[in-house]
């Protein structure tokens, strides 16, 4: 019986498919990645990063410009769609007919919007540090040896030239909404499952022996560009996501799934690790979630640490540590007049 326990008290969360010891890990994805390559980094864990700041950078300026949040620069990556667009673009297999998007007196790439505090100054830079940024990508899906993405989102905007994929809705970033290029998509579970499958094939053409870890965020959706009411948006847009995810990890031997998910949200965890806007993970939370990941993943020497205090409540400083965890710009789908299924 879990009914009458302590959420803390709860455990048996989950038992490894393989070892992440003595392996490159690289990680992409939506919200929980953060927390796990942040994790691993500082247990000591052979994080990838094949696209550092420049040297000398000061750690909150680098942050700013989208250093050292995931394993290459890529920014929040929502979608098993967008997961599988970027491969193809940092392997040539795909090359996108919009290559900026305006804003302000400058550019944005249409595919990280949000990457650095300013736009760019010309077509020329930012097209450069793409090529790099590409590069980047490529040269970390041939060197990873287990690889982490965390699922967020199944709404998505497409364009209709090409069916390219956007982290935001054209026009909230960068760029302007025209219904005429641009839909707004629902992924269903099929999409993401075959979405899903096909990153898997392509990845191993060429990369044979890596794993993939897989896990669903926990953050409950904003806003919703559907008609419906966000917490049912929600409720579907999670429940597709680990229902693929689940087929997925029962089709795969060598991937693996995380329940970060299930540890936040199961009914009898009582919402106990939601902050008080009962939407935004607490920093306690994410400590609990990754004390379950390293009770199957150890370090070397890692004995374990003691569960935090029930009674503590974030400080202002876990919340700013988080806040490029926060999905809070997809609220901005909302701004789109409604919502178009391809």
């Amino acid at each position: 019986m879990i009914s009458d326990r302590h959420p803390l008290d709860i455990t048996d969360w989950y038992q490894k498919r393989f070892d992440l010891t003595d392996r490159k890990i690289a990680t992409a994805g939506s919200c929980f990645a953060q927390h796990i390559g942040r994790h691993l980094r500082s247990k000591g864990f052979d994080y990838l990063d094949t696209e550092p700041p420049p040297p000398k950078l000061a750690l909150d300026v680098a942050q700013s410009f989208g250093y050292g949040v995931y394993s290459a620069r890529y920014g929040n990556v929502y979608t098993a769609r967008q997961l599988l667009q970027l491969f193809r673009r940092a392997f040539g297999k795909f090359t996108p007919l919009e290559l900026s998007w305006e804003k302000a007196e400058g550019l944005v790439d249409p595919f990280r919007p949000t990457i650095e505090p300013e736009p760019f100054s010309s077509q020329a830079e930012l097209d450069q540090l793409r090529s790099y940024h590409l590069d980047s990508v490529a040269e970390l899906f041939l060197k990873a040896e287990v690889f982490v993405f965390t699922l967020g989102l199944t709404e998505s905007w497409l364009s209709r030239e090409d069916g390219a994929v956007f982290p935001l809705c054209p026009g909230t970033e960068g760029g302007h909404y025209d219904p005429v290029r641009y839909a707004f998509h629902n992924m269903t579970a099929s999409d993401v499952r075959r979405d899903l499958e096909t990153f898997l094939v392509e990845l191993r053409e060429v990369n044979p022996g890596v794993k993939v870890l897989l896990t669903v965020s926990p953050v409950p959706l904003m806003a919703t560009a559907t008609s419906q009411q966000v917490a049912v948006a929600s409720s579907y847009s999670k429940s597709v996501l680990r229902a693929a995810v689940g087929e997925i990890v029962e089709t795969h031997t060598d991937v693996d799934y995380f329940p970060s998910y299930e540890i936040i949200t199961a009914p009898f965890m009582k919402g106990y690790f939601f902050e008080s806007d009962c939407r935004q993970v607490s920093h306690h939370g994410v400590s609990h979630v990754m004390e379950q990941f390293f009770l199957q993943h150890r370090p070397q020497d890692y004995p374990g640490e003691p569960t935090a205090p029930r009674s503590e409540v974030s400080t202002d400083m876990e919340l700013r540590e988080r806040v490029q965890c926060d999905e809070e710009l997809l609220a901005a789908f909302d701004q789109s007049s409604e919502g178009v299924d391809l």
